[in-house]
């Protein structure tokens, strides 16, 4: 039974040490800065130990399941030798994991209610929930078009720098040109994307596909897709923002 319990204790200390050097800042600050007690420190507590589990629970999860699926996946759509179902199978897991990203949703909802504020929006709840929803399926669709070029790349063999380099030239180009309002939603769009969900996913697939294509190696050609998920959103929500003025 204790060798059974070793593996999930290692990942707990593990999880431990990933969020010690948040919790001696937060201690640090607090006693010693603000020479404050802490606010409800029996809800603090339990609220780090729960946040600990959690991480332990979720990186467990990626490792049993995200991961080996993904990669799975990639490789079986690779054998097959269909471009189109590669393609569309890559569009659909940048979409699909997208629009159910947690941080997405929550940026989303705060930049309608901003927006409405600012009157670029109607100040009810329909308008509001309108925007966050179309602000929402904009970047979706762009990860999904991110995602269809990064598997393309791979396929190609076509340097990540360049496409990177070019997609942020037009950016800077987009950015002059898109209303001021939108152009801060769609800077942070490209952060909230890669998130918990997202990120698994779309470095199994890369990872997966570049270890079934011969003559491409994974550690060079496998990863760059996040870079891709992070850009398209931006240019997608730049454009959003132009359309919609």
């Amino acid at each position: 039974m204790l060798a059974g319990l070793y593996p999930l204790l290692r990942l707990i200390l593990g999880s431990l040490r990933d969020l010690a050097p948040i919790v001696l800042v937060i201690f640090f600050f607090q006693v010693f800065v603000l020479q404050q007690p802490f606010p409800n420190l029996e809800r603090v507590v339990v609220g780090v130990v729960l946040v600990m589990l959690g991480l332990t629970l979720f990186i467990q999860g990626l490792e049993m399941g995200l991961f080996p699926i993904g990669e799975t996946m990639a490789q079986a759509f690779a054998r097959k030798g269909s471009l189109f179902w590669l393609l569309a199978f890559a569009f659909c897991l940048g979409f699909g994991t997208t629009a159910a990203e947690p941080a997405l949703i929550a940026v989303a909802a705060e930049a309608a209610e901003v927006m409405a504020e600012a009157g670029v929006v109607a100040h009810n709840e329909a308008a509001r929930a309108s925007y966050a929803y179309w602000l929402r399926m904009t970047v979706a669709v762009s990860v999904g078009a991110s995602l269809v070029l990064g598997v393309f790349r791979i396929l190609k063999g076509w340097p990540v720098h360049v496409l990177i380099i070019g997609g942020y030239i037009i950016v800077v180009i987009l950015t002059f040109l898109a209303p001021p309002e939108i152009i801060g939603v769609a800077y942070d769009s490209g952060g909230v994307t890669t998130s918990t969900i997202t990120v698994p996913l779309v470095t199994a697939l890369g990872v997966g596909l570049a270890s079934t294509i011969r003559g491409r190696n994974p550690l060079t050609d496998g990863f760059g897709l996040i870079a891709f998920a992070s850009m398209f959103p931006v240019i997608f929500v730049l454009l959003y923002g132009m359309a919609v003025q």
